[in-house]
């Protein structure tokens, strides 16, 4: 169980994006039913208002949406009555988990995506979108890459 750093939402396979929805709607259950979070990864959630963790699942929905997945009714309704997330309202933080989505988590998330795509579970071409992401969005890697030490494949 884990959330997937919210700057990777945009360009998490589809596996992944569609495996995170079904997380946060499980999160939000155990947080309706118990009070908290039961997962190591997922704990610090408890460390911020639950708005942050609305925000987010705002975030994963906004990308369904955007790549024309169907979104059951009964989710959203579910994901209401847990946390009271409704998606109809505009988010109100487009970068929650300040303290945790920190450049060393997308890093760590890195290296969980690139060990999926080593053990084939991620195709070339999603996994290509990853660093594409990686090269904009971080100065180390754009350095890696310039020293041959990351390359994308199927080129």
């Amino acid at each position: 169980m884990r959330l997937w750093h919210y700057k990777l939402i945009p360009v998490l396979p589809r596996a992944q994006l569609l495996s995170q929805w079904r997380e946060c709607t499980a999160i939000a259950k155990g947080i309706k039913e118990t009070g908290k979070t039961n997962h190591i990864l997922i704990n610090k959630i408890m460390d911020y208002d639950l708005d942050e963790f609305r925000s987010y699942c705002g975030l994963v929905y906004e990308e369904l949406v955007r790549r024309g997945y169907a979104v059951a009714d009964v989710v959203l309704k579910r994901l209401y009555e847990y946390i009271g997330f409704d998606f109809r309202k505009p988010i109100s933080n487009r970068e929650p988990f300040a303290k945790w989505h920190t450049d060393r988590y997308l890093k760590q998330c890195y290296y969980n995506l690139e060990e999926k795509h080593d053990c084939n579970g991620i195709p070339d071409d999603e996994w290509n979108k990853i660093l594409e992401f990686m090269l904009l969005n971080s100065a180390l890697f754009k350095k890696a890459v310039e020293l041959g030490m990351v390359q994308f494949t199927g080129d």
